[in-house]
């Protein structure tokens, strides 16, 4: 949908390893994990600007208290690389890279000018839950692998759950929500031209389909004369109908070596090919050649199609 071919370069799974290893770094020393890569403004201020982008490693902070670590951990790294990795296929890593900077920077940004600290995975529990649901909203996932809710209904939920906690929760949570707007906005406003060129393609590929193809019936009708005039040699015929071609010649168009034109083959390859303007005018006048030739002179018959 947004990218070329070959533009993924497979990203997601160096997300998902500095998730493992930093759930390692944090699991040794809890504290110690949350002072050197958690976010605050007068630390990046003071010179270590890694914490614009490593709160967002971390499981600290995450869900409910009697719930283990491990278990976010898990969730998080299931959900990084099911939505991850199809968003990345379908976008492209440079595009995807630049969605998770998006989001994570404005959710900084706003921590920095609200002076709250952050730590946590914030990107992958909402911005990279919205972006998916909006590609793929009816896919459904089973909770807990028993309740089977889609995507949509999950995004809705988590969507007012960050709401109902950006109104009554802490600061951290409106800035949280607000990176969570910006990427999903970035992410729109890339998303939707190209859906919108999509649909003209679609829509131009339909008329193609159910447009009836008149060139090639006058190019076959075209065809049927040349051998008419040809056969009849009337070179009078011949010269009319190298005048009705010659407007038409398309120019730019690779053309066929004569021994390869064969208009009449059963495919009809030929009446369909742009070139056959050319291909035809090429053809009359070298059997035209021929048709006049003295006796005892021989002239190599036929003449190219296009490709």
């Amino acid at each position: 949908m947004f990218r070329k071919r070959g533009e993924n370069l497979h990203s997601i799974y160096i997300f998902l390893f500095l998730n493992i290893a930093f759930y390692f770094l944090e699991h040794q020393d809890a504290q110690r994990f949350a002072t050197l890569f958690s976010f605050d403004r007068y630390s990046v201020a003071a010179g270590q600007w890694w914490r614009v982008v490593t709160f967002q490693f971390a499981q600290a902070g995450q869900g409910w208290g009697f719930l283990p670590k491990e278990l976010f951990l898990f969730f998080t790294l299931l959900i990084l690389y099911l939505m991850g990795s199809a968003l990345e296929e379908e976008w492209g890593t440079r595009y995807f890279v630049t969605f998770f900077l998006v989001s994570t920077l404005a959710t900084a940004g706003l921590a920095a000018w609200l002076n709250v600290g952050l730590i946590g995975s914030f990107f992958v529990t909402y911005t990279l839950l919205f972006a998916y649901a909006s590609v793929y909203p009816d896919q459904t996932f089973y909770v807990f692998a028993v309740i089977p809710i889609r995507v949509r209904w999950l995004a809705y939920i988590t969507a007012g759950v960050l709401a109902w906690a950006a109104m009554f929760g802490s600061k951290a949570n409106l800035a949280v929500g607000g990176g969570a707007v910006v990427g999903y906005l970035y992410f729109m406003l890339h998303r939707m031209p190209v859906m919108r060129l999509v649909k003209t393609q679609l829509a131009a590929e339909e008329k193609e389909r159910t447009t009836p193809n008149f060139t090639a019936v006058t190019n076959a009708a075209r065809f049927i004369a040349i051998k008419k005039a040809l056969a009849a040699h009337n070179d009078a015929e011949i010269d009319k109908l190298v005048s009705q071609c010659e407007p038409e010649i398309v120019s730019g168009v690779n053309i066929c070596p004569p021994a390869d034109y064969k208009p009449d083959n059963p495919d009809g390859y030929c009446i369909k090919c742009e070139g056959f303007a050319e291909c035809s005018v090429r053809y009359m006048r070298l059997n035209r050649t021929t048709s006049a030739a003295p006796a005892g002179m021989s002239v190599a018959a036929g003449g190219p199609p296009a490709v």
